[in-house]
């Protein structure tokens, strides 16, 4: 029988290990997985790889994980956010690596990971420092740059309900970059307002199938 319920958010982050490369879902706190965040700050793993919209802020979340020392790169599109002082100071310093990403590239980079795709070009960026190094090509006369797919061990994202296939809805704005990177990487861990018994969600309703998702840990709240 198949069952991905986790009986607790320390379990499902467990064997998360030093250097491993995890996406994290969230728009600002829609869609913020932060007790699985919570989890890994107090389980202790270093020299991370965080690839996020943002590099966290007010002390929680993924800023928690940097002020503890255990981030080494932030991959997101806006690393500065109200009260993000711990990014702002280890980056200063040199202690942290920043690679910056627009929105929409950082989506289609997700997206092109989770659907086997090496990278695509795009105009986004062209003429500009975050070309620099990159392949370049004139597309119906207009200047792109090669950005290639991101592919991570891990997957932290937030969603409403799921069952014990792992099989995930979401609450309107809570959507956001959950279901592209639940693709994209080796085990996905989703984290749950409400565990639903098999055949309750809707087909239709189902956003994430099961097959991209790895461990469902219900642990209640808002999305």
């Amino acid at each position: 029988m198949i069952d991905k319920i986790i009986p607790s958010v320390a379990s499902a982050v467990q064997d998360i290990g030093d250097g491993s490369t995890i996406l994290v879902s969230g728009f600002g706190g829609a869609g913020l997985p932060i007790y699985l965040l919570d989890a890994l700050a107090e389980q202790g793993a270093k020299n991370l790889t965080i690839i996020s919209n943002n590099a966290g802020n007010s002390g929680i979340g993924i800023a928690k994980l940097i002020g503890n020392g255990q981030v080494k790169k932030v991959v997101c599109s806006f690393p500065r956010q109200p009260e993000s002082g711990a990014f702002d100071d280890l980056y200063r310093a040199g202690k942290i690596e920043l690679e910056l990403v627009p929105q929409g590239t950082l989506a289609e980079r997700i997206r092109a990971g989770g659907a086997g795709i090496g990278g695509f070009y795009t105009p986004t960026g062209y003429g500009t420092e975050l070309a620099i190094g990159k392949d370049t090509r004139v597309i119906d006369g207009v200047n792109h740059i090669f950005e290639t797919a991101i592919k991570t061990d891990y997957a932290l994202i937030k969603a409403d309900k799921g069952d014990r296939w792992g099989n995930l809805t979401y609450h309107r704005t809570g959507r956001n970059f959950g279901p592209i990177m639940a693709t994209a990487a080796r085990c996905t861990i989703a984290q749950v307002n409400q565990v639903v018994e098999l055949g309750a969600l809707d087909p239709e309703t189902i956003v994430t199938p099961g097959i991209f998702v790895k461990r469902v840990v219900l642990v209640g709240g808002k999305s």
